[in-house]
């Protein structure tokens, strides 16, 4: 299974578009910057198509120690999720 990492977007935006490689770069800085800080301030980022990040705050529990089936507290913590689209599913899905 291949992975799609940074340098891969924006190699794959500097062939597209022309860009510089310096340029590329920044761009998907700049983008992956926005979501993280709207994240960070509460806010659900959407893009049309593809889908929704959200935070989602999970409250404390307990919880169980998998290597010594010791009961363990799971702290309560916020945590970053991918709601894929409609049609992104569907486009997956073919």
């Amino acid at each position: 299974m291949a992975t799609i990492t940074r340098s891969d977007f924006a190699n794959r935006l500097r062939e597209r578009f022309g860009l510089t490689t310096a340029d590329a770069y920044k761009l998907v800085d700049v983008v992956f910057d926005e979501i993280r800080e709207a994240l960070v301030h509460g806010e659900d980022v959407k893009f049309a198509g593809f889908g929704t990040f959200k935070i989602l705050t999970k409250s404390a529990r307990m919880g169980r120690n998998p290597k010594t089936g010791a009961p363990a507290v799971i702290s309560a913590r916020r945590v970053a999720t991918f709601r894929p689209s409609n049609e992104f599913r569907q486009r997956v899905a073919k």
